[in-house]
């Protein structure tokens, strides 16, 4: 009975991110039709303002399929999506977006692979001192430094940051990525800063909430228990306290994952980072639709394919938490 209803839990889930998918690749396609510019004439003019005859023009709007229907249009690339080949190729230079995606994605990976890891290292740790040293100096020192990381958006503190490095040390970071198998030294200078910022933003929600639940488990009788039994403070903390404050610590850490994607593709764009943040700002600037379409569905479709995960890490962290209330919550909270 109980596989019954985790394999029926899942499979609406599984319904429910397919047809979220398909919804945003809906939205995201007609939105790129009613953006101003025209891809043609920046075909054809090599991105200067060149003029060519109504005839070339239609030729390549021909040559490219943008004279078929919408709807046309639409199941053309949909089907591309799902055979496995990413949405087809670039309309500007023909490059099939498979490789694209292949060669963007490991720096996207990286960078948020790095953030979450550093996240987790400091936040964890930080939110359950300040919590331990509630209205200590400690306590307001560390919400002193997430409180920023809190109301700056990233790519206000990246600007400021590199004009800070360039004007006072006359330094900025690489230009040229490197792989860390590569170049390990210049690897990390230009993914540095950006690594700190998404920490800074990341780990400062993560230490609030920290924070508050673990001064929330601490009144509770079986840690009052514990106290009188004598066991001591850390012992207390960290056994107790924090493994009963893991559910919602793991839940905020998969709701702003959302938000540390999309920081990380506005400062991929920032530091010129070749992921897939730079390649889809590349690829809107000069209306690249089959470019754009794809890379933001592929990672409408990974976001909630983390969500759907986190879920079923909330579900084994707290076996008391029924399917039935983790659906419902789950389908209010999208």
């Amino acid at each position: 009975m109980r596989q019954f209803r985790i394999g029926n839990y899942l499979f609406w889930r599984v319904v429910s991110l397919i047809l979220t998918t398909f919804i945003a690749s809906v939205i995201i396609f007609i939105v790129m039709r009613m953006l101003p510019g025209d891809i043609v004439s920046w075909i054809l003019s090599g991105g200067g303002e060149a003029v060519h005859s109504t005839e070339v023009r239609e030729a390549l709007r021909q040559e490219l399929g943008l004279n078929d229907h919408l709807v046309v249009q639409y199941g053309r690339w949909l089907w591309s999506m799902v055979n496995g080949e990413f949405g087809g190729k670039s309309l500007v230079n023909g490059q099939p977006i498979a490789s694209i995606v292949f060669r963007q994605f490991p720096v996207t990976f990286l960078l948020v692979t790095y953030a979450i890891i550093l996240s987790v290292i400091v936040s964890v740790p930080l939110g359950v001192l300040a919590a331990s040293r509630r209205n200590q100096w400690q306590d307001f020192l560390v919400r002193l430094i997430t409180i920023p990381g809190q109301a700056l958006p990233n790519f206000c503190s990246a600007l400021f940051i590199l004009l800070g490095l360039i004007i006072i040390f006359r330094w900025s970071p690489p230009i040229v990525y490197t792989n860390p198998w590569e170049d390990l030294l210049n690897h990390i200078q230009i993914i540095l800063l950006p690594v700190l910022l998404l920490t800074w933003e990341h780990s400062s929600h993560i230490v609030r909430v920290t924070r508050a639940y673990i001064l929330v488990v601490v009144n509770e009788n079986y840690i009052l228990y514990a106290r009188a039994k004598g066991l001591p403070q850390g012992h207390i903390l960290l056994r107790h306290a924090l493994r009963n404050a893991l559910v919602p610590i793991v839940t905020i850490m998969g709701l702003q994952l959302g938000w540390l994607l999309s920081g990380t593709l506005i400062l991929e764009a920032i530091f010129g980072l070749p992921g897939l943040g730079g390649g889809l700002v590349q690829a809107a600037l000069v209306r690249d639709y089959t470019v754009v379409q794809s890379l933001v569905t592929l990672l409408v479709f990974v976001m909630l394919s983390v969500n759907l995960i986190i879920d079923l890490i909330y579900r084994i962290s707290d076996p008391r938490i029924s399917l039935s209330n983790q659906l419902t919550h789950s389908y209010n909270g999208s």
